[in-house]
């Protein structure tokens, strides 16, 4: 018998955007390096050595997220236990509004997610990291 998906994953990205704090580029950029914000990169590790990494950002895998938030887990980790506000970006925008969703639920706050992501970053100019040497043109 095959599935029946009643909410596809569109309609998940826009009841979450509809919830949280979307963020266009230039905004994001305006808070990058600021000291009581923290951008969290939940791409895969193999897209952040493909593509590099934005300055600063905390790498956290978006399967391991709410083990890293929760300060039951024995994943936890501090970062997300300071007074912050969290930026949480991919590589389009998608993953990042379902996470930040997810964790504004769990209760961290303030949060937020950057509408197109790294890509969007990218084409923005914004500073990237760790691109490799035989790729110049930091595609996202």
């Amino acid at each position: 018998m095959p599935q029946n998906i009643v909410k596809g994953c569109k309609q998940l990205c826009e009841e979450a955007e509809a919830e949280i704090e979307t963020l266009d580029v230039a905004e994001a950029m305006a808070l990058h390096g600021k000291e009581d914000v923290r951008f969290i990169d939940i791409r895969d590790i193999r897209e952040l050595g493909r593509e590099g990494r934005v300055p600063g950002a905390y790498h956290c895998p978006r399967g391991m997220l709410e083990f890293w938030v929760d300060p039951e887990s024995p994943y936890h980790k501090e970062l997300f236990a300071e007074d912050s506000k969290f930026v949480f970006f991919c590589a389009g925008g998608l993953r990042s509004a379902l996470a930040a969703k997810t964790v504004a639920d769990m209760g961290l706050k303030p949060v937020a997610h950057i509408a197109g992501g790294f890509g969007r970053w990218q084409e923005a100019g914004g500073p990237v990291e760790g691109v490799p040497s035989g790729d110049k043109t930091q595609k996202g």
